[in-house]
């Protein structure tokens, strides 16, 4: 039944108007009881129109005490100012927008069922959190994956820096540039010397202003640093030490200099992670990294990348050791092979030589000078296949060979080759190897004469210069024999050339002259042209330039070098020239 709850009349039209409404309206009295409610009202209520009349709302609907919808109609009747507010009704599951206004009839509520909109609005809403989180997740996984690229390439950049040196506190100082500021906004890193001795060597600081304040904390933290401090403590566990906020007490721990402490109080760290530096068992140092306090404690990320790039390091460092040691055996190696030239009566010489191989200064070139028991002079210079330790084992054999035979058997340059040819291929040598052998021959009357004569014959090894005093370069050319190792039967030959006072006879190996895509003749032209220039430099600077114009920063092949200047009589041998190192045991002094 429709209508009014009192008997009261209302406006036929009025009431027709209402009853015909979709949108949901009642009107409560001063009561708080439903005055009237349109059908479409009690619909959405779930209720029928005489099951509400008469009745009040709170005790109908109690839900609504305390909340959104009580407080609405209170403040509007207290006001008599109309609103409106938007909110959940439980007890029916829905969403509904009420707008209230104060009449003489009482309260007029309007309302609407607005679940469906709010659904749409909901999922709408869910929709654009779930863009926004998703964009979220991919803007962290892109930073994620930035990071571990910047952590993989750093790591790749250790590995290249570190391994392109075999000097130990350049690789040091090279790894503490890398990490800085990837991993850290300032980092040490300590080496141990073999002796036990630790160095803070490698440094980097990301603020420039603050670099000179850190070597001042380095230069005394050795000195300074308690025993139970990160790096101390880290090279004793061989396990890092990890800081993640640095306290008064840390800082206590770390040194005990006041005055150390204050240099590190003004680089202000706020965290620190030390890593052992260690490989195949042996502890090599220790990479300490310092955060300021805005950058804060290092990252897991962080952290794991340190571990693997000081793993890393100590690798590199060991076999930075290995290598300078292997180093200093091939130099001990050199030494034994490639001895100091003599230095005869009136006869200057000068060696020089330049390996190609990196890490191992020596190689398959060599030279070498004796004197005869006649009084004569051999110089030799020569080139056996192969740039590394195997082929100096083998030049040294070559080079025993060819003094051995020279010294016994007084014979002339080719006759040598030939005997150490036979002797190489008789000995099962497993080598093959060009050689320049060279005679500096002066009989009584020669020498009355000022007169010396040089007697060569080469194996396969290009031709030797002679710089005249005037300035003239001369190629010494002879019949050119074929390469010892080969057991070559037929004939050698010996070439012949005056040298007169003043003169510079020139030997070398091709890596002097010999260029990838440059012509062997260009390659001796300039040669020449570096050795006329030089007519009036001594004979260590001649060789000195000719190496350093030759050859620059680069080697692409061992080089040997090995120059005889012959002077008159009566000169005065320098200072610095080595004295005659073997006597003749009989006859002529050149």
């Amino acid at each position: 039944m429709t209508g009014d709850a009192t008997g009261a009349p209302l406006h036929d039209l009025l009431v027709q108007a209402v009853e015909g409404m979709d949108r949901p309206l009642f009107v409560l009295d001063d009561d708080w009881r439903f005055r009237y409610i349109n059908p479409a009202g009690a619909a959405v209520l779930g209720r029928t129109v005489a099951g509400l009349l008469g009745r009040e709302v709170w005790a109908e609907f109690p839900e609504a005490l305390g909340g959104p919808f009580e407080a609405l109609y209170r403040r509007v009747r207290a006001t008599g100012e109309s609103g409106s507010t938007e909110a959940f009704f439980t007890p029916l599951d829905r969403w509904f927008r009420a707008d209230a206004f104060l009449t003489d009839a009482g309260l007029v509520v309007s309302y609407d069922d607005v679940t469906a909109r709010r659904q749409v609005e909901d999922d709408r809403a869910t929709a654009v959190a779930a863009r926004e989180e998703a964009a979220s997740a991919a803007a962290v996984a892109a930073a994620n994956a930035e990071r571990a690229g910047r952590h993989l390439m750093l790591l790749g950049d250790i590995n290249l820096a570190m391994t392109s040196t075999v000097d130990v506190d350049e690789a040091v100082g090279r790894f503490a540039q890398l990490v800085v500021p990837t991993l850290a906004d300032w980092c040490v890193v300590s080496v141990v010397d073999p002796d036990g001795t630790r160095r803070d060597v490698g440094r980097a600081h990301r603020d420039p202003a603050m670099v000179g304040v850190m070597h001042r904390y380095a230069d005394a933290r050795v000195r300074t640093n308690d025993v139970s401090a990160p790096v101390p403590t880290a090279l004793r566990s061989g396990k890092p030490v990890v800081i993640g906020e640095l306290t008064a007490a840390h800082l206590d721990q770390m040194v005990a200099d006041p005055a150390t402490r204050q240099v590190l109080e003004s680089l202000r760290p706020a965290a620190v992670a030390t890593f052992p530096l260690l490989a195949r068992g042996e502890q090599f140092g220790a990479l300490t990294l310092v955060n300021g306090p805005e950058r804060g404690p290092h990252t897991e990320a962080e952290l794991r990348t340190a571990e693997i790039a000081s793993r890393r390091a100590a690798l590199a460092l060991d076999n930075a050791r290995l290598a300078a040691a292997n180093q200093q055996v091939a130099e001990r190696l050199q030494l034994s092979l490639l001895s100091p030239p003599v230095q005869p009566d009136r006869l200057e010489l000068a060696v020089r030589y330049r390996a190609a191989t990196r890490g191992v200064a020596i190689g398959g070139d060599w030279y070498d000078s004796f004197l005869q028991p006649d009084g004569d002079t051999v110089v030799v210079i020569g080139d056996v296949m192969g740039h590394d330790i195997e082929a100096a084992a083998a030049m040294g054999q070559v080079k025993t060979l060819v003094r051995a035979i020279a010294f016994d058997r007084l014979e002339e340059p080719a006759g040598v080759l030939r005997r150490v040819d036979h002797a190489l291929v008789g000995l099962s040598v497993p080598t093959m190897a060009t050689a320049l052998v060279c005679r500096i021959e002066q009989t009584p009357a020669d020498r009355a004469a000022g007169r010396r004569r040089l007697r060569w014959s080469s194996a396969g090894h290009p031709d030797p210069l002679l710089l005249g005093p005037d300035g003239s370069v001369s190629d010494l050319s002879a019949p050119v024999g074929p390469p010892l190792g080969i057991g070559w039967r037929g004939p050698r030959a010996d070439g012949v050339a005056p040298v007169p006072d003043g003169g510079t006879v020139l030997l070398f190996t091709d890596g002097l002259f010999e260029r990838r895509g440059v012509p062997l003749d260009e390659g001796r032209d300039r040669v020449r042209r570096l050795l006329a220039a030089s007519v009036d430099e001594s004979l260590d600077a001649l060789c000195d330039r000719l190496l350093a114009e030759m050859l620059g920063d680069g080697v692409e092949d061992d080089v040997a070098v090995l120059a005889v200047r012959a002077h008159p009589v009566g000169w005065q041998r320098p200072p610095s020239t080595a004295p005659v190192l073997h006597q003749p045991v009989a006859g002529r002094p050149v």
